[in-house]
């Protein structure tokens, strides 16, 4: 009994070791990192090392947002938001005023993530609903 104690356990850790690294398979056959369920980006934290690109896809048949929350970003890293929208205010108005930056179904998004540091971000139509995720960049 033992053994298969020690087996589980260090089957845990190794791929417990490999978070980050994985990648779900869309519909489509694409590979991605981050899905969109009706409320909610799967998984919720992603781990990645600099210059990672990140790809988020909606399998889903709701319209989501990815929107960086701007002021929580690390010094020197680039905002992001679906929409190429340059600040977190602008993403916000343009969902708000004709549902700018929405990823419809089958559609994809991704950002490639330079500097070292925690990410938080959101979805604007659902942020309410708590459709958050966060990318951990670390060396």
């Amino acid at each position: 009994m033992r053994r298969r104690a020690l087996l589980a356990t260090l089957g845990t850790v190794g791929t417990a070791g490999m978070t980050g690294c994985l990648m779900a398979i869309s519909d489509a056959g694409e590979p991605y990192d981050i899905g969109m369920s009706a409320n909610a980006f799967e998984p919720y934290r992603l781990e990645v090392s600099p210059g990672t690109e990140v790809v988020w896809s909606n399998d889903g048949s709701r319209a989501h947002t990815v929107t960086a929350y701007e002021g929580a970003l690390p010094d020197g890293a680039t905002f992001f938001a679906t929409g190429d929208y340059e600040t977190e205010t602008e993403a916000r108005e343009a969902w708000h005023d004709h549902r700018g930056g929405n990823i419809y179904a089958g559609e994809r998004y991704s950002h490639v993530f330079e500097e070292p540091g925690r990410y938080p971000y959101f979805c604007v139509p659902h942020e309410p609903g708590g459709m958050l995720g966060e990318i951990l960049v670390r060396n």
